[in-house]
């Protein structure tokens, strides 16, 4: 099975190194994930939905985003494209997404080494579709459509986090629990209790990287990232996925990267640290700043 962009948030992606085939929809189970939405449930008791802050608009956002639709967009794109290519697409192209959107809504600027930054990221993750055989004008376009719907929907989640000043672990809660009462119905219905013939040592493995790990620890300090440096710095280390599972794939796997695998991975941690704000001898300032990239020390803003 591969792993669930929510569950993992942007703590890991479908790449070559964690995942070699798509998962049936069937196969997309949600009760192994399902100890998150049970452990942050006291959570959105205590705290609601947060409607004052989002609004209808922004809880949709959260859960479309960060819940069961964004996983599904993934893995229904898994069964056009390579896996590759979702690690590639959905990690790299979302920070560009989370730009434009901040730039709409909570006015962020596109500043110069911002915007050669996110080209950079861009260029670096097509180049490694390209280079993974990636085509135009095939079934795989399907999936690659899929992907970046994926990262526009977890763009949302992040910008309405962000505009509504909401910590991660409140942003999981609603999450989770939205999409475990949207999903897990119809999941039951359809796939019924073929998840537990899985083996129980392999269920509880899952079920704590997935469920535990993945949706409240990765989500968690997501959310505090995008706090501390705004939307699209923050955003913008989720663009070094397909990077650091090319590294880590090096003592795992004995998997070399080539030549042109390693051009894409030093592009896209050149436009990540553009993009983050790194400061740029050439141009003698930060990457960029303004009054959404501060902390979230402010009142909170109205709905998203």
């Amino acid at each position: 099975m591969v792993s669930q962009p929510c569950a993992f948030g942007p703590a890991s992606s479908s790449s070559p190194a964690w995942a070699s085939k798509p998962a049936s929809l069937p196969g997309i189970s949600p009760p192994l994930g399902s100890p998150s939405p049970l452990l942050l449930l006291p959570l959105l008791v205590s705290k609601g939905l947060a409607l004052d802050r989002l609004g209808w608009t922004g809880v949709a956002a959260i859960v479309l985003g960060c819940g069961a639709p964004m996983v599904l967009l993934v893995n229904i794109g898994l069964l056009f494209a390579p896996a590759a290519h979702g690690g590639a697409l959905f990690p790299g192209v979302m920070p560009l997404m989370v730009a434009m959107l901040a730039a709409a809504i909570l006015h962020e600027p596109f500043t110069p080494p911002k915007t050669a930054g996110l080209a950079l990221i861009v260029v670096g993750a097509i180049g490694i579709v390209w280079i993974t055989g990636g085509a135009v004008g095939t079934r795989q376009n399907i999936g690659h459509v899929l992907f970046l719907a994926a990262g526009l929907v977890w763009a949302c989640y992040t910008v309405s986090m962000r505009g509504a000043r909401l910590d991660g672990l409140h942003a999981a809660a609603i999450a989770g629990v939205g999409s475990l009462v949207l999903y897990l119905p119809a999941y039951a219905f359809i796939a019924g209790a073929s998840v537990l013939k899985a083996p129980p040592v392999d269920i509880a493995l899952q079920a704590i990287v997935q469920g535990v790990l993945t949706a409240i620890v990765a989500l968690l300090l997501y959310g505090r990232m995008v706090s501390l440096l705004g939307a699209t710095r923050g955003a913008a280390f989720v663009a070094l996925t397909p990077a650091m599972t090319a590294l880590i794939g090096i003592p795992i796997l004995g998997e070399w990267p080539s030549a042109i695998d390693w051009l894409a991975i030093a592009m896209i941690s050149m436009g990540v640290y553009a993009v983050s704000g790194g400061p740029l001898p050439m141009l003698g300032k930060r990457g960029f700043s303004s009054a959404s990239d501060e902390p979230l020390t402010k009142p909170p803003r109205g709905p998203v």
